[in-house]
């Protein structure tokens, strides 16, 4: 921590992310924490299944490469590592990380793993839960079941920190709490000091997606531009002991941070700005005052916070059938209407072939996919036809691709560049599980 400080850097905002954004901050931005956000809600789903399947190790198939990015300056700087890539194996996940550390002469190196996140056994005594999403019972899913985590918070994060390991590795924690952790063990703050905790959610919640708050999502060439995307740099926070915000970036680096790059972050993905309920408290934004104090840097001020509930918010991961999918292009004129019959022949195939789907769609991607009925826009010179159709048969979804590439020589004229297949598909919905429920534990794992 200096200067009276504690800077943390956000490495990641999804699993897919850059790493070069990351080695910047750590190469060159005076960081005493950078975290690690690469878990999405149906990640650890699919994580599990390619764990429990022998098809993959259950954590983030990019850790090591995201790690040998930073891990030796990291090592030397004293730079702590927060991440949330252990995913379904965190374990694993620790243990990878130290292999990495011995193959690049990292010495002394250690990571707290974080273990309690996976609730499975607790869901599947509990039946009658329900679903906040639709209502319905758990026992309608549960025998499909493939995942269930608990979105810990951050002082399961904290209480990993006070281990001294150089890294924290966890499975499922809430996107905000893995920069509220190191904050509660740097400072010392108490757990129930919600005017500080309501800052540090806000700070957390304005890095997880890491390029989105430096310009990324926001920018709209000739609206909204942003300098040098192709450099687009990964935000910080400087948060002094009192609970103050300032968000930045790095000079050099691309995008920009400024309090409409910040609006657009704080209001992402949040249902209720009055009520955004963490593992570590209820966040209300209405408070909250985005202030421009120098180039590339914003103040945030005013958050506030009720106190945390009773209850972790579980995502549940379950198998949902499969999707099967079709597509093919038309161009010059009259494509429009060639690729819209093309899109009634495979309808009226699948039918004839006894196939029933829960949902088939027809889209003319370039005019119609995401906004619905064109009637009024001007037609494309080229659009793509995309058939997709949801069923709990494999076949009826193998048939889906099957019938589109038919349409080459069955016409109508002109469709080219085919594409097909077909994917189970891993459906997330919620319950409520009691606090007490969920005990966590930390496993210290070192080089040897």
């Amino acid at each position: 921590m200096k200067a009276g400080h504690l800077r943390i850097g956000s490495g990641a905002g999804f699993a897919g992310d850059r790493w070069e954004p990351a080695a910047e901050l750590v190469e060159h931005g005076d960081i005493d924490v950078i975290a690690f956000e690469c878990l999405a809600e149906r990640t650890i789903a699919r994580e599990t299944l390619a764990l429990l399947r022998g098809s993959g190790p259950g954590y983030s198939p990019k850790l090591e490469e995201r790690l040998r990015a930073v891990l030796p300056a990291c090592a030397a700087k004293g730079i702590r590592i927060v991440t949330n890539m252990g995913a379904a194996a965190p374990v694993p996940a620790a243990h990878a990380a130290c292999a990495l550390a011995a193959e690049l002469d990292v010495r002394d190196f250690s990571c707290a793993v974080l273990i309690g996140d996976d609730v499975r056994d607790q869901l599947s005594t509990r039946a009658e839960l329900t679903l906040l999403e639709s209502g319905e019972p758990l026992e309608s899913i549960l025998p499909r079941m493939a995942s269930a985590n608990a979105y810990l918070g951050a002082d399961a994060v904290a209480e990993a920190m006070a281990s001294g390991a150089l890294a924290v590795i966890t499975g499922r924690i809430a996107d905000p709490s893995l920069f509220v952790g190191p904050m509660l063990h740097a400072f010392g703050w108490s757990y129930d000091d919600y005017a500080k905790l309501a800052q540090a959610t806000a700070a957390g919640h304005l890095l997880e997606c890491a390029g989105q708050v430096t310009g990324g999502y926001f920018a709209d060439p000739g609206v909204k531009d942003v300098a040098d995307l192709a450099r687009l740099g990964f935000p910080f926070a400087d948060i002094t002991p009192t609970g103050e915000v300032t968000i930045g970036k790095l000079t050099d680096a691309g995008g920009r941070v400024d309090v409409a790059t910040c609006s657009e972050q704080l209001l992402y993905e949040i249902d209720d700005p009055g009520a955004y309920i963490t593992p570590d408290c209820v966040l209300d934004m209405g408070g909250i005052s985005l202030r421009q104090s120098a180039p590339d840097r914003v103040q945030v001020s005013g958050a506030r916070a009720a106190p945390r509930t009773s209850s972790y918010k579980v995502s549940v991961g379950y198998f949902d059938g499969y999707l099967g999918e079709g597509q093919l292009s038309y161009g010059g004129p009259n494509a429009v209407a060639r690729a819209r019959l093309a899109g009634e022949i495979v309808k009226q195939r699948l039918a004839l072939r006894g196939f029933a789907f829960d949902d088939l769609r027809i889209d003319l991607i370039g005019l119609d996919s995401l906004h619905g009925p064109a009637e009024g826009r001007p037609e494309p010179y080229e659009v793509r036809l995309r058939v997709a159709g949801k069923t709990e048969n494999r076949a009826a979804a193998e048939a889906v691709g099957w019938e589109v590439a038919a349409l080459y020589t069955n016409g109508p004229s002109g469709g080219a560049g085919d594409f097909s297949s077909v994917r189970e598909i891993l459906a997330v919905q919620s319950v409520l599980l009691a606090r007490d429920l969920v005990p966590t534990r930390i496993k210290l794992i070192e080089t040897r």
